[in-house]
C-alpha cells in the first residue's frame, strides 16, 4: 500500500503519518513535506523517485506525471488497467493527503500580481480531483480537521467505501471553492466586466445555526472570504448565539445606521426599521429613536454608528433588546451591559459592497448593491423646501431606502415619526405611518415624508397634507407627476424629486 502526502498545513498530521506507517503504507511525498516527514522519523520516498523526473520550474511541476496520476486513477477491477500499470511499472496509490496553496491567505497580503499568481495551485487540485474520482479504491484527505479521524479509521482498518465517498464529496467541494475563490479574486483584480456567463461564488461554512427563520428549518452561516467586513465578520462579545433572524436584522440595522456621519441610532424589527434618529450624542439619538415607536422596539435589534458609552448602556439595559450592534464599546458600557446576559453585543467594523444574491425557485437573482442615494435633488413644486426641511427630506430618504416596499417614512428634526412598510398599496403604507405616529402622540405638523418609489396618484399628497406634512421627497417618473405636483402646489407643499428609486423586496 502506498500513501502520498503533499501538505501545506502540517499541524496535527503526525497521528495520520503514524497510522499509515504502522499499517505498512509506503509514504511518498514532495520536497517540503518529505523533509517534514523525515524529521519526524518516518521513512519517506520522494515523488521524483517514482517519476524518475526532477521537480522543475521551481516546483511548479512535480506531481503532474503518469507515475503519480496513473497510480491514483488505476482501477483494480478493470483488466486493461491492471495490464497497463504492470507493463509500465506503476504502483497503485491508495491514500492521498493534499492541501492547496494558501491563495486565500495571500490575498490579504500586499503582493504584486505576479507574486499572487504563484499561489494559484495546479498540481494540488489535479491530485485531489483524480483521487476523489477514484473513491472506489482511493481515500483523499484535504481538510486538516479530518487528519485524526482518518488516522483512527486506518488504525482500526475500518475506512469504508462510504467513508471514501464522504471524503470525495468534501474534496470536490474544496476544489470548487478554491476555483471560485481564484475566479472571483482575479475578476476583481483584473476589473473584468460583470456578469460572467459562468459564475461561481466562494462560500465557506462558518457554523451551523440553531435553526433557520423558524425552528423547523435548519440554518447555516457562510462567509465570503473576499469580504473582510460585515456582520459575518463581526465579534459577538456577549450573549446567546446569534440566530438566523438576528443576522438578517443586524445586517439591516448596520447598513441603515452607516448612512449617517452624525451620531445615529436605528432600531430594526423583522428587517424593517421601527425608529431611526440623529442626535447630538448617541444617547440623545437612542432616546429619540426609541420614543418614535416604543411598542415595536420591544425585542428589536439596536444599532449605533459610534462608541457605546456607560450612560447610554444604562438606558439600554432598562429595556429589552435582542441584539446591540456598534463599532466600539467602552469598558464601563461592557460592565453595565453584562447585566443583560442574553443581550447579544455585536462589534462590527463596517460592511463592504459586493453582490446582492436572492434565491428563487430554479435559480438565483444577482444584482449590484443599492449604493446610490440619489442622482439629483430637484424641486418641482412652486415652493422650495427650507434648509431644515431639506435636511429632514434627505434623512427620511436615507431611511426609506432601507424599508421594505411599498415604503413611506415620515420624519421631523432628524427623527422618524412614522414608518409604513411592506403594504401592497403605497397609500396604505402612508396610512400606517400616520396612524403609528398618532398612536404615540407625535406631532406631524411641519413633518416631511419620503416615498421610495414614485407616487402614482395625488391621494398620498392629499393625505399627507391632512396629517400636517409640509414637504415630500420621491423619485418622480410617474405619468401623473404633473397631477401630483399640482396637488403639492395647491397645499403649498414642497415636492422634491430624486430621480432614483429604492425598491426593497
Amino acid at each position: 500500500m502506498r500513501a502520498l502526502f503533499s501538505v501545506y498545513y502540517k499541524q496535527g498530521i503526525e497521528p495520520l503519518l503514524e497510522a499509515v506507517h504502522k499499517r505498512g503504507y509506503q509514504i511518498v511525498s514532495t520536497g517540503g513535506t518529505a523533509k517534514f516527514v523525515r524529521e519526524l522519523g518516518y521513512p519517506v520516498k520522494l515523488v521524483e523517485e517514482l517519476t524518475r523526473f526532477p521537480e522543475i520550474l521551481e516546483g511548479r511541476v512535480k506531481t503532474l506525471h503518469p507515475a503519480v496520476h496513473g497510480g491514483i486513477l488505476y482501477r483494480d477491477w478493470v483488466e486493461k488497467d491492471r495490464e497497463d500499470i504492470q507493463k509500465l511499472g506503476i504502483e497503485p496509490i491508495d491514500l492521498v493527503v493534499v492541501n492547496l496553496y494558501p491563495f486565500e491567505e495571500k490575498l490579504r497580503e500586499d503582493l504584486t500580481e505576479r507574486e499572487l499568481m504563484e499561489f494559484v495551485d495546479i498540481g494540488g487540485p489535479a491530485l485531489i480531483r483524480a483521487s476523489a474520482k477514484n473513491f472506489y479504491r482511493v481515500a483523499v484527505v484535504v481538510d486538516p480537521a479530518d487528519y485524526r479521524w482518518v488516522a483512527q479509521k486506518i488504525e482500526q482498518n475500518s475506512l469504508t467505501l462510504e467513508d471514501r465517498k464522504r471524503l470525495a464529496v468534501k474534496a470536490f467541494s474544496m476544489t470548487a471553492y478554491y476555483d471560485a475563490l481564484v475566479s472571483r479574486a482575479l475578476a476583481e483584480l483584473f476589473e473584468v466586466e460583470e456578469p460572467l456567463p459562468y459564475l461561481a461564488l466562494p462560500l465557506k461554512l462558518k457554523g451551523a445555526l440553531r435553526y433557520g427563520e423558524n425552528p423547523h428549518q435548519k440554518g447555516w452561516l457562510f462567509l465570503n472570504p473576499l469580504e473582510s467586513l460585515g456582520v459575518v465578520h463581526s465579534r459577538v462579545l456577549q450573549g446567546k448565539e446569534m440566530s438566523f433572524n438576528n443576522y438578517l436584522d443586524a445586517d439591516s440595522a448596520l447598513r441603515l445606521v452607516s448612512e449617517f456621519s452624525q451620531p445615529a441610532c436605528a432600531i430594526v424589527k423583522h428587517g424593517n426599521p421601527s425608529g431611526v434618529a440623529l442626535g447630538g450624542s448617541l444617547l440623545e439619538a437612542f432616546e429619540r429613536a426609541y420614543g418614535s415607536d416604543p411598542e415595536s422596539a420591544f425585542g428589536g435589534i439596536l444599532a449605533f454608528n459610534d462608541t457605546v458609552e456607560e450612560r447610554l448602556a444604562q438606558k439600554v439595559v432598562e429595556l429589552f433588546f435582542e441584539v446591540l450592534v456598534a463599532p466600539e464599546f467602552s469598558e464601563g458600557a461592557l460592565q453595565v451591559l453584562s447585566k443583560r446576559k442574553n443581550l447579544r453585543l455585536v462589534q462590527t467594523f463596517g460592511f463592504s459592497l459586493y453582490f446582492d444574491l436572492k434565491k428563487i425557485s430554479g435559480g438565483y437573482l444577482l444584482q449590484e448593491e443599492d449604493n446610490l442615494d440619489y442622482q439629483e435633488l430637484r424641486t418641482v413644486s412652486q415652493r422650495h423646501p427650507t434648509q431644515e426641511e431639506l435636511k429632514d427630506l434627505v434623512f427620511a430618504w436615507k431611511v426609506c431606502k432601507h424599508v421594505k416596499s411599498n415604503a413611506v417614512v415620515i420624519a421631523k428634526e432628524g427623527r422618524t415619526l412614522g414608518i409604513g412598510s411592506g403594504n401592497a398599496s403605497r397609500v396604505d403604507s402612508l396610512r400606517c405611518a400616520v396612524a403609528r405616529a398618532q398612536r404615540f402622540g407625535l406631532d406631524l405638523e411641519g413633518a416631511v415624508m419620503a416615498s421610495e418609489a414614485f407616487l402614482p396618484f395625488r391621494d398620498s399628497v392629499d393625505m399627507a397634507h391632512q396629517a400636517g406634512i409640509r414637504a415630500i421627497i420621491q423619485p418622480g417618473g410617474s405619468i401623473r407627476d404633473a397631477e401630483v405636483t399640482e396637488a403639492a402646489n395647491q397645499y403649498g407643499m414642497a415636492l422634491v424629486f430624486t430621480g432614483t428609486r429604492h425598491f426593497r423586496h
